[in-house]
């Protein structure tokens, strides 16, 4: 097999939660397969809706509870009762806003449109909409279809496709 038959020509991302870098890192991979001219689709399920809905969209905020790789400055591990003390996952979800703003890595809203610009298309799920009582109308315009994960996995057929969860 040649190695342009063996390119990988499609992938299909799905995003099922809603922290900053749960949602970045699905922005991220979908942007840079639009960039190498590799087909996306974008899945957003449960709380990863969050991400495309237009009240949280650029309101994400980080975990700080259950994460185990939260380090604090100097490299510590950063203990867990301290993120259920009031106002500290804002202040690190500012903070990580922050370093993310000096890299100019871009809001999620912009980063949507640069993926869709590209050629990305984004959808939501069905069931997860229908749970949280959310409409069409809830969610980022460019969202080209809510589906059943049947749809969006019918979508994702075809030799060189990969799966990838978030």
């Amino acid at each position: 097999m040649s190695k342009e038959e063996s390119a990988l020509k499609k992938v299909c991302i799905i995003c099922a939660k809603g922290n900053i870098e749960d949602v970045y890192a699905t922005l991220v991979m979908a942007n840079g397969a639009v960039m190498e001219g590799i087909e996306a689709k974008v899945f957003f399920t449960f709380f990863g809706l969050d991400a495309i809905t237009k009240k949280q969209m650029n309101r994400l905020h980080t975990s700080t509870v259950g994460n185990p790789a939260m380090r604090m400055p100097g490299g510590l591990p950063f203990p867990t009762l301290l993120g259920a003390i009031p106002g500290v996952e804002a202040g690190v979800s500012a903070m990580m806003k922050s370093q993310m703003e000096a890299l100019d890595i871009p809001p999620v809203d912009e980063f949507l449109e640069m993926i869709t610009a590209g050629g990305g298309e984004i959808y939501a799920c069905k069931l997860a909409m229908d749970m949280f009582k959310l409409t069409k109308e809830d969610l980022w315009d460019e969202v080209s279809a809510v589906l059943t994960v049947g749809d969006f996995y019918g979508m994702c057929g075809g030799d060189n496709t990969q799966i990838i969860f978030t």
